[in-house]
């Protein structure tokens, strides 16, 4: 989860993947609040989850931003799990 969350931002933004640390912070990173939408984008349609605006607004480095789909991922594959049984 976390490599492909690396991925995803070493994509949008264009940079080494190697630059990119759980505990990076976006300003070390050039990570400005439009580059921020893109990334998120790009997370949506990677791990197919929606991120409600709330949510995105209080990311402000890689490892929150790795806990928040992280967390989104869980919930969608439970909410998946239980549509399933009915």
């Amino acid at each position: 989860m976390t490599q492909r969350v690396f991925s995803v931002i070493a994509a949008t933004q264009r940079i080494p993947i190697e630059k990119i640390t759980i505990d990076g912070k976006f300003e070390e990173l050039d990570i400005d609040s439009m580059d921020g939408v893109n990334i998120l984008f790009g997370l949506e349609n990677e791990f197919d989850i929606t991120i409600p605006d709330e949510a995105a607004k209080q990311i402000r480095d890689v490892r929150q931003m790795v806990e928040g789909v992280s967390k989104l991922v869980s919930e969608k594959a439970a909410a998946d799990s239980a549509s399933a049984v009915n």
